[in-house]
Order: C-alpha cells, then sequence, then structure tokens
C-alpha cells in the first residue's frame, strides 16, 4: 500500500508539473479526471504556485541586487 500511495503523490506531482508547462497528454488527463482526488491536485497547485513565485522572487530580487 505505500508504494500505492507513493506513486500516487508522484502522479499528483508529475500531472501538475505537466499542466503548468502545457504538456499534459490527454491519457494522462483523462486518468486524472477518472482516478485522481480533487483535494490532491488542488493542493498540490497551490503549493506550485507558492514556491513558483518564490522563485520568480528570489531570482529577481538576485539580478537587482
Amino acid at each position: 500500500m505505500a508504494d500505492k500511495k507513493g506513486s500516487d503523490i508522484f502522479r499528483v506531482i508529475q500531472s501538475v508539473l505537466a499542466a503548468a508547462f502545457g504538456v499534459q497528454s490527454n491519457r494522462n488527463r483523462e486518468r486524472d479526471f477518472t482516478e485522481g482526488k480533487p483535494g490532491h491536485f488542488i493542493i498540490a497547485g497551490i503549493l506550485f504556485t507558492v514556491i513558483f513565485i518564490i522563485v520568480l522572487i528570489s531570482i529577481v530580487n538576485t539580478v537587482l541586487g
């Protein structure tokens, strides 16, 4: 069961990253809608967005500083 949970987390992260860059395959999108839990994707999406913004702010501060 731990392998299943680990693979689910990996799939969510992979799907969120693929969706963020616009390269999500139709097969994976359909899998996400049929097997995935919306809460997992929402949390992963929010975390990705926060980390992405922090990285962008850090890059801008480094370039300007």
